[in-house]
């Protein structure tokens, strides 16, 4: 079952965002509420750092950050999450910030969930409506009928997004927040993935969330028992009913185009070296031409998309593992080490293990 729904450099701030700017349409998908870096001024003043110059160099206005209200560029979020965590000497300053916010940084949202019948109704308002508080992300919780678990996934859904292993870590410290708060404060996942590598030691990582962690992943999220989705909560159905309505009024349109779904699969398949046109479009149930024609109408096709996430996700490999060059290639779907040579010179202009040391 799925619970529907689903660094920049110096220069002057970008103007903040506000709620007259309703119309929200999907070229903003880079956007997010200002809340989500709520605490993020006072944790790096607590660190050592000065936090205002971090933000202006990510070209991000202070007086929107911590706002429900501003919007801010989310690409902006991750790169003063990347440097504040540079600047303090902190590898988990994202899991820090984490400790700072919760359910409120979702404003609406947040009331939605919280008035929610039960935990599973909950989660399935937040990841309805997630768009509102920023397009560019995504949640899902999926739990078959018969399992023990349930799994979160988070994800970035906008195209091309620099590293964000601080903010992943953010998301997913909040996230766990958010459970504790609808599931009671025992909540703890069963099991924690991510598709970096450690960025301190990784005891740190297992004692945070309280469970064991797995790093370099397919994807950023967890497990957890599936009888979480049925505890009840103190449900108020009138107020639950009226927010929705609410939020139906200033929800934007379904964030995730076909091109993004083609995106989402292509880097799902890729491992499995059975990447073709015809399994994706088995797998999205439309013919291969009519894909083909939608594709062309964004200015891109099958083949473009396969090539571009295989260099985004070699880039990752390369900057955050230590995988072998072998096997990275099978990971990517390329028949051997030497056509992972080619990729990266006809990429990056460089060899793979070139890129590596000059990503570090």
């Amino acid at each position: 079952m799925a619970l529907a729904g689903t660094q920049g450099s110096p220069g002057p701030p970008h103007q903040v965002l506000t709620l007259d700017d309703i119309f929200l349409t999907l070229d903003d998908m880079s956007l997010i509420r200002g809340t989500a870096l709520q605490g993020f001024v006072d944790l790096a003043s607590d660190l050592g750092a000065d936090p205002y110059p971090l933000l202006r160099r990510a070209h991000l206005d202070p007086a929107g950050v911590g706002s429900h209200d501003s919007y801010l560029e989310y690409r902006g979020v991750i790169a003063a999450l990347e440097a504040a965590a540079r600047a303090t000497g902190a590898g988990d300053f994202g899991r820090l910030l984490a400790h700072r916010q919760g359910l409120d940084i979702l404003g609406p949202l947040g009331v939605a969930a919280k008035t929610a019948p039960s935990v599973g109704a909950a989660l399935a308002s937040i990841e309805k409506y997630m768009a509102i508080y920023s397009p560019a992300i995504s949640i899902t919780v999926t739990w078959s009928a018969g399992d023990d678990l349930a799994r979160f996934e988070w994800r970035i859904i906008a195209e091309r997004p620099p590293a964000h292993r601080q903010a992943a870590e953010l998301a997913l410290g909040v996230s766990c927040q958010v459970f504790r708060l609808l599931a009671g404060p025992e909540f703890r996942p069963t099991r924690v993935r991510l598709r970096h590598q450690a960025l301190t030691d990784a005891d740190a990582y297992e004692e945070y969330f309280g469970c064991p962690v797995e790093f370099a992943g397919d994807a950023y999220g967890f497990w957890f028992p599936a009888s979480v989705l049925a505890l009840p909560m103190d449900a108020d159905s009138a107020v639950h009913a009226v927010v929705e309505e609410y939020l139906d009024t200033v929800a934007l349109p379904d964030a995730t185009s076909t091109g993004e779904n083609v995106r989402r699969l292509v880097r799902t398949m890729l491992p499995t070296g059975a990447l073709t046109l015809e399994l994706v479009c088995a797998q999205l149930a439309v013919h291969p031409r009519t894909l083909q024609r939608d594709l062309a109408k964004k200015s891109t096709s099958f083949a473009a998309i396969v090539d571009d996430v295989r260099r985004e996700e070699a880039e990752r490999y390369l900057r955050d593992t230590e995988m072998p060059l072998g096997q990275l290639a099978g990971v990517l779907g390329l028949s051997e080490q030497s056509a992972l040579t080619r990729a990266c010179r006809r990429w990056f202009d460089l060899p793979p293990s070139k890129v590596r040391s000059t990503a570090r």
